[in-house]
């Protein structure tokens, strides 16, 4: 599926906000269609002017005030036969945090079947009584859907597929007013569409313009969650297969696989680390991975590709049994509490063998600034930590969080000091090069892993061998090491039998990229890293924690060919 975006924005009578919603927007360089959904002669001159000026912004108008179901309906439409594929729904208020308009695109673009739902965080701006009874709906719409798949469905900070949500739409009689976020998006749950919960900021800002009428909103929404509960009822038999049966969608990429864990599971993993120790905590640990190795059918699959590859270069490495898969997922689990030990102080420097120490700290001594280039091998987060608890502020983890935000969430919560010295992005442009630089220049170390392609489609990568067969690697560690002109090093940490170990050597004293000759160049440095990376997979096998096809790019790209 194509992916070409656009925004719908409903609005009526909010002529104090939507000057500044739109200059926020159209920095993104996407069609935006206003929807007037019968405004006042005030809000209709300012919306005449931000056309004028603005050259995304289209703008249709409504005779009367139909409501903002309406308006969105009419903005698809719009969208639609301007030959958009996805719409981005934001309201005119200035309540939605514009900055996370690239992410509900980076997650569309990467499953453009799915609808991409705003799943609000609130601050103190917002009223408690809305907070608390938004839960309400929630209830329902579990109900209605025998899911927890929706995040929330009131929030209308939402990018939808337009086909099939314009076929819903004339197909149905959806609702025009405040009810319409709700029925629409669990309507269009039932026909399959999958939904990605994005958690965004929301405010209330000050003075805000408000349409929600108390009394008779909620005997719409009342009414509406009668028609749709007597609708799940004649969808039973459906609903209750897709839960014994959960349909399955393409999603070999890796920034494709949803997160698992609760945030308050992770969170009592923590509370249960520190009340009842390590040596309890890794016991408790073995049942919970042998569900996750039952129920994690993609994973387990992957875990015993990578064991079969690496038995066939090296026959005594592990087989690829049931139960050397679960020693592989307790690996990582291990690895995980092991950054808990880190970030409470409880890891004893005595179990670390660090290789090459002396030439680590002579790099510390001489100021300059380095890249460190690292892999989802053992635990480089610990190293951090360990570093941060020492005194050694100097070295920053560049790291894509999306897909991890619940479990970064919990370490946070068992130590401020984790969030210092990360570097969160979404992708390696321009800004954050020119960031990545002022770091190094100031004498600063950046941790990047190398051995999981970008979240976007159309990210840059180069194919090497690794363990026996052709897989594709970012080029953008190497790119950006070239551009920040700073020595590079091989940087894992993995865990052995008594202890830790670290390895650290030189990988390029700077990596240049001749003009002419570029795309050879990361060629060579990608296979030389790949064949580091595949002689530690081979040293120490359950320390690699890749668990998805990491072929399967390689393969999907060669049959589009």
């Amino acid at each position: 599926m194509s992916f070409a975006p656009a925004i719908v924005i409903p609005i009526y009578n909010h002529r104090d906000t939507i000057a500044a919603v739109i200059t926020r927007l159209a920095a993104y360089d996407v069609p935006i269609f206003i929807v007037d959904d019968g405004s006042n002669e005030a809000t209709q001159q300012i919306l005449a002017a931000l056309t004028a000026s603005e050259s995304q912004v289209r703008l249709s108008r409504l005779a009367q005030n139909s409501g903002k179901g309406a308006a969105v309906m009419h903005g698809f439409h719009e969208a639609l036969k301007a030959g958009c594929t996805h719409a981005l729904q934001v309201d005119a208020d200035g309540q939605h945090d514009l900055a996370d308009v690239p992410l509900f695109f980076e997650q569309s673009r990467a499953r453009p079947e799915a609808i991409v739902a705003g799943q609000p965080r609130y601050d103190a701006s917002a009223p408690a009584g809305r907070r608390y009874g938004r839960y309400i709906t929630h209830f329902w719409v579990w109900i209605e859907t025998l899911s927890f798949s929706i995040g929330d469905s009131m929030c209308g900070f939402r990018l939808y597929p337009l086909a099939p949500t314009v076929a819903l739409i004339e197909r149905c009689r959806i609702p025009l007013r405040m009810d319409f976020d709700t029925e629409i998006i669990v309507r269009l749950f039932w026909m399959g569409i999958p939904v990605i919960n994005l958690p965004t900021r929301v405010i209330y800002p000050a003075g805000g313009l408000s349409h929600f009428n108390m009394w008779r909103d909620n005997l719409r929404i009342s009414w509406m969650h009668t028609r749709l509960c007597a609708g799940m009822l004649l969808r039973l038999p459906l609903l209750l297969w897709r839960r014994l049966f959960p349909p399955r969608f393409e999603a070999t990429h890796w920034s494709r696989h949803a997160e698992r864990g609760s945030s308050l599971g992770l969170r009592l993993t923590v509370a249960s680390y520190r009340l009842l120790g390590d040596t309890i905590a890794r016991l408790l640990l073995r049942p919970i991975v042998g569900w996750f190795l039952l129920s994690g059918t993609a994973a387990r699959k992957a875990s015993l590709d990578y064991l079969r590859r690496l038995q066939a270069i090296r026959p005594e490495s592990p087989a690829p049994t049931w139960r050397n898969a679960y020693r592989h997922m307790l690996a990582f689990a291990d690895a995980n509490l092991d950054k808990l030990a880190a970030w409470t102080g409880r890891v004893d420097h005595h179990q670390i063998t660090f290789d090459k120490q002396r030439d680590f700290e002579a790099l510390l001594a001489s100021g300059h600034g380095a890249v460190l280039l690292g892999a989802h091998f053992g635990n480089l987060e610990m190293m951090r930590a360990l570093a941060q608890l020492n005194g050694i502020a100097r070295v920053n983890a560049v790291v894509y969080t999306n897909h991890a935000r619940r479990f970064n969430a919990a370490l946070a919560s068992a130590d401020p000091g984790f969030e210092v010295n990360l570097l969160q992005i979404s992708s390696l442009g321009p800004d954050t090069a020119i960031m990545l630089r002022e770091k190094i220049d100031r004498g600063e170390l950046l941790v990047i892993v190398g051995d999981r392609t970008p979240p976007a489609e159309n990210g840059r990568v180069v194919s090497a061998e690794f363990l026996g067969a052709p897989a594709l690697f970012p080029q953008g560690p190497f790119i950006l090491a070239a551009l920040l002109e700073c020595p590079v090093f091989l940087f894992v940490c993995a865990r052995e039998t008594c202890g830790y170990r670290v390895h650290f050597e030189p990988f390029a004293e700077r990596m240049i990229l001749p003009r002419g000759q570029r795309e050879s160049a990361i060629a060579e440095h990608a296979q030389r890293y790949a064949n580091h990376l595949a002689t530690l997979c081979l040293q120490t096998p359950f320390q690699w924690f890749n668990f998805f096809d990491f072929w399967a790019d390689t393969k999907l790209r060669n049959s589009r060919k």
